[in-house]
């Protein structure tokens, strides 16, 4: 069994050093994936977070938001062993709906299909909640004897030397490793320690995330309802007693977003109703909602001498296309890919700068082209709003572009 203990302390007592061959900061999805992934794998791995994972959905602090996991970040998951843990849990995604509600009537709405069976004889993807990515996340870590989680105990620096890095926890005590994944967010200690520079663009948006029932069934299909000030997204749920349940991230301005988690739940449900131009019929209130920034964040390097930078120490944009934390796994997938060919070579700057090279020109790409459609969601101005509608249009009309714009989705290279 591997060690899930917050006083680190009294396990390192009388040791000098411990050693691993990764070490991974930060406790969150991506950290316990990659955990999960290079233990799985064989890998000596040592994970750090100052604090444990919340894996109850009631306790406070509960990540209330869902993560739609597409087609890559499922195999990907199943590599790690995880996916037999998560499939009984997910949601498939089938069709993945653009509605434009520019119009405020709904004789008005401009509506496109993206079906995944135009691609693949798969579902797009399978959505999940946060909470019970991180409870199955630990329990396959419980599995792995080569993986040790320490919580209550953080990153604080490292040197890196020829061969190694030496890393000090945030209680004096030290690492011995090979490697360093940073998964420590977008205020990443590991990316500050290397003097990495990262480029932050601001939106003056945030979300709000909530589940929400509804008497109309979902059918399986994904729906952004774009207005003005950021997209209106419900994503499929299983059901919740009884009744279809979707998981809500609805983008919006600032003010607008402080104004909206004033009211009670029963205004809020029927302001969400109508934000959501009743593609679902009327809205249930069944969570928690829970407030996140919206930015645009990327590394001017996402390696560094012995240390590789994924998922939000890395990248960060608006939550459109269900890209971040796909894009995370993919950064995963391409790091265990050259650490099992670099193996004797763990850590090594050829390993780490290939790494560098596989991953940062796709992830520029995709954060401009969210970023635009996120620009292009919040415009009130009615000529780009008729720009908007028209491009919806075009996109789904034209079969070809419709064909290569899922390819994208679901992570083939641009």
């Amino acid at each position: 069994m591997p060690l899930l203990q917050t006083d680190f302390a009294a396990y390192v007592s009388g040791m000098s050093k411990l050693e691993a061959d990764i070490l991974i900061s930060g406790g969150g999805v991506a950290g316990l994936a990659a955990a999960a992934a290079f233990g799985t794998a064989g890998f000596k791995v040592i994970i750090v977070d100052p604090a444990p994972p919340i894996t109850d959905e009631t306790d406070q602090g509960a990540d209330l938001r869902t993560t739609a996991f597409l087609q890559p970040a499922q195999a990907f998951l199943d590599r790690a062993g995880l996916w037999a843990k998560l499939e009984a849990h997910a949601a498939p995604l089938q069709i993945m709906r653009i509605v434009d509600a520019s119009g405020q009537d709904s004789a008005q709405l401009t509506t496109a299909d993206f079906d995944a069976s135009d691609v693949s004889d798969k579902p797009f993807g399978w959505n999940l909640p946060n909470w019970l990515l991180r409870r199955e996340m630990v329990s396959r870590l419980a599995e792995l004897t080569n993986v040790t989680f320490l919580t209550g105990v953080g990153f604080a620096s490292m040197v890196s030397r020829t061969a190694y890095a030496l890393v000090t926890l945030t209680d004096g005590q030290q690492i011995r490793t090979q490697m360093v994944i940073g998964a420590d967010g977008r205020a990443s200690m590991v990316r500050r320690s290397a003097g990495i520079d990262v480029k932050t663009t601001r939106y003056g948006q945030k979300a709000i995330t909530f589940a929400v029932t509804h008497d109309a069934p979902h059918d399986n299909i994904s729906t952004e309802v774009h207005q003005q000030g950021g997209p209106f997204t419900l994503v499929p749920l299983p059901d919740h007693k009884g009744k279809p349940c979707s998981a809500v991230v609805w983008m919006d301005t600032g003010p607008q977003t402080t104004k909206h988690m004033a009211l009670d739940d029963a205004a809020f449900a029927a302001a969400a109703t109508t934000r959501s131009a009743l593609v679902n019929g009327p809205l249930t209130l069944v969570s928690r909602r829970s407030v996140w920034p919206i930015i645009s964040q990327v590394t001017a390097q996402m390696s560094g001498p012995r240390i590789a930078l994924v998922a939000e120490a890395a990248h960060v944009m608006p939550p459109i296309g269900a890209q971040g934390l796909n894009m995370s796994l993919n950064d995963l997938n391409a790091l265990l890919t050259l650490s099992l060919k670099h193996r004797d070579e763990l850590g090594g700057k050829p390993m780490l700068d290939a790494y560098h090279k596989a991953r940062h020109n796709d992830v520029r790409l995709r954060i401009k082209g969210i970023d635009a459609l996120n620009r292009a969601s919040m415009a009130g101005n009615p000529l780009i709003q008729d720009l908007r509608v028209a491009g919806i249009k075009t996109l789904y009309g034209a079969t070809p572009v419709r064909r290569k714009l899922m390819q994208l989705g679901l992570g083939a290279q641009s």
